[in-house]
């Protein structure tokens, strides 16, 4: 198998921090803050090229950033005071993968469909409709199993939708959903292309990354 190398920052955000509150509140600052992450000089498509994904993951206790990219990350070139960060490298996970592997995931994704038409308007794309409920489980279940894992469980929780403000800027709105559950791998090489590129639309708006852990890990 291909070798394939990633990081992962783990940021405890301080939401006593005026630039936390800013980026918690707008998705293109806070897409804004964390390419800073990323090195310079990448080119039109910074996100796309530095493979950046993140994903916001709030409990009772903490309201924690997860950002990946398989360029070098540099969290200090974080605003100072902006949260606690912590680097790992995702290297040993891509390279434990294999069918039949048993695991826990966690992924927030932004569902939706392409409205189909009427052949009166061939020539038009049809509106993106973002889809809720069952349709959005089992849109889940195919972009999993597409990605080299068969779910064993699923656990639905909607997420606030990712906005953006501002006067030059149209309005945003993502639906976005999160999905805990175990999950087997099928196909570690899909599975591994996924993780890095990210499932779904909405990826510089907070949706897209999977992360995965032992199924035994507690």
């Amino acid at each position: 198998m291909t070798a394939h190398h990633a990081s992962l920052a783990r940021i405890r955000l301080n939401l006593r921090h005026r630039g936390v509150h800013r980026d918690l509140r707008d998705a293109t600052e806070m897409h804004r803050t964390l390419m800073r992450l990323v090195p310079d000089g990448l080119g039109d498509s910074p996100r796309l090229r530095s493979g950046l994904l993140y994903r916001l993951d709030v409990t009772e206790h903490a309201t924690t950033l997860l950002v990946q990219a398989a360029a070098p990350l540099t969290p200090e070139n974080l605003p100072a005071g902006y949260g606690e960060t912590d680097v790992k490298d995702l290297s040993p996970m891509f390279a434990a993968l294999r069918p039949g592997l048993g695991v826990r995931y966690r992924i927030t994704v932004n569902p939706a469909k392409r409205e189909r038409l009427p052949l009166t308007q061939k020539n038009k794309r049809g509106s993106v409709v973002p889809l809720t409920g069952p349709e959005a489980d089992q849109w889940w279940v195919r972009r999993a199993a597409d990605a080299g894992l068969q779910l064993k469980s699923l656990l639905p929780a909607p997420q606030d939708p990712a906005r953006r403000h501002g006067k030059n800027n149209p309005p945003l709105r993502h639906s976005l959903i999160r999905y805990d559950g175990t999950a087997t791998v099928t196909d570690a090489e899909a599975l591994s292309t996924a993780l890095l590129a990210g499932i779904g639309r909405g990826k510089p708006y907070g949706a897209g990354l999977l992360t995965l852990a032992p199924a035994s890990a507690q």
